[in-house]
């Protein structure tokens, strides 16, 4: 549309350079200088990019922008955690949440506005699902979640921008990412892979690629897909050692089952010399939490290069499960490690404010047409008819 302005936020860097070059005529090394303003110093403001010619700054108020998501509710928890709803647009809302520790601060966004991939174990999964996020919302919760850690705000003029950037924080409060909040990564790939590109950039946020971690449900497609385009940890949420009990948990799997889904996560740390595969596993009472659970879970994993991630379950209104006792998911771990299987017990943050896994909410107006979880089509479906 004619007149409308490009938000720059979430251009990776070959799109941000052929747009400089394209629209506005401009060397490459003008996208370089761009994203340094806008990732590394936060800046939103192209009156505050003072090392950028005057006629270029006007050039860039009359076509571009830097847009990013509003708060509408921020709250804190005892331990630290902070969680942020924003407004993707006039009704629809994410959950973003940062996790304070002490050795790193690790921020879980979201990628949709809800999920379609009904696990029943999941609140977002009860909200239903609207719409896939843009590149330019997924980055901007980063930067927004920055901005918010940082103290000082934005610069008002180039000189404040001079003295501002001397004065803050040399420590990035931001060194993970985790695609864990709202929604499944791999099912809005087209917007996923350019965000996580500025992620890794190093004129972007510069993380190393064992930093960003993509969690997913097991859309085996586009698991091929990221090993092929893109090399960032993958987290695998299994929750289940059989496919009759992860059919009813996680409903991808009537689609991918779980050797499908093991032989791509195999692929993707031999394609990308991967160190490892963390796959999550929330622990539900009386469900998934038994020892012949666990057994079967070793003989999936054993010999792999593979760590399992237990989740005590966090509740929230409306489930119908519970959180298996602290002795049994203790128990759990230990046959696993006894079978050579490596286990840890993730600890729940953020569970006072709901912000613990699984229990992001938002707000959704729903627009699913077939939950995977209700209205499963026959075999021949695949997760590409799914988007």
């Amino acid at each position: 549309m004619a007149g409308e302005r490009v938000n720059l936020l979430g251009l990776p860097r070959a799109q941000l350079e052929a747009f400089v070059a394209e629209r506005l005529g401009a060397k490459p090394f003008r996208a370089r200088q761009l994203m340094k303003w806008i990732y590394r110093r936060g800046a939103a403001d192209f009156s505050a990019m003072s090392d950028l010619a005057q006629d270029f700054r006007a050039q860039l108020h009359e076509v571009a922008e830097i847009a990013v998501p509003q708060i509408v509710t921020e709250q804190v928890s005892s331990d630290g955690t902070r969680k942020w709803m924003l407004r993707m647009d006039a009704v629809q809302g994410i959950e973003t949440v940062y996790i304070p520790e002490p050795d790193r601060g690790t921020l879980c966004i979201s990628s949709q506005v809800g999920c379609a991939m009904d696990c029943t174990f999941c609140a977002t999964a009860q909200q239903g699902f609207n719409r896939n996020l843009s590149a330019a919302e997924i980055v901007g919760q980063v930067w927004l979640a920055q901005r918010e850690l940082a103290g000082p705000r934005q610069a008002e003029s180039p000189r404040q921008a001079e003295s501002l950037e001397g004065r803050r924080a040399p420590a990035r409060r931001i060194t993970n990412i985790v695609f864990m909040g709202m929604g499944e990564p791999l099912a809005n790939y087209r917007n996923v892979l350019p965000a996580m590109r500025i992620f890794l950039d190093d004129l972007g946020y510069d993380l190393s690629r064992r930093r960003v971690t993509l969690s997913t449900s097991g859309l085996v497609p586009q698991i091929y897909k990221l090993a092929e385009e893109c090399n960032v940890a993958l987290a695998v949420s299994l929750h289940a050692p059989n496919d009759e009990l992860r059919d009813e948990l996680v409903p991808i799997n009537r689609i991918h089952p779980i050797a499908e889904l093991l032989t791509a996560c195999w692929h993707y740390l031999d394609q990308q010399n991967g160190r490892s595969i963390t796959f999550e596993y929330v622990m539900l009472d009386g469900v998934n939490d038994k020892p012949e659970h666990a057994r079967q879970l070793a003989r999936l994993m054993r010999g792999r290069a593979a760590k399992i991630n237990l989740i005590p379950f966090n509740v929230f209104p409306g489930t119908r499960y519970r959180r298996s006792p602290a002795a049994a998911i203790l128990k759990f771990r230990d046959i696993l490690n006894d079978h050579g299987v490596r286990a840890t017990t993730r600890r729940t943050r953020g569970d006072d404010i709901d912000a613990a896994c699984g229990q992001l909410a938002g707000k959704v107006t729903d627009r699913t047409l077939v939950r995977l979880g209700t209205k499963l089509i026959a075999g021949s479906r695949t997760t590409a008819e799914i988007q």
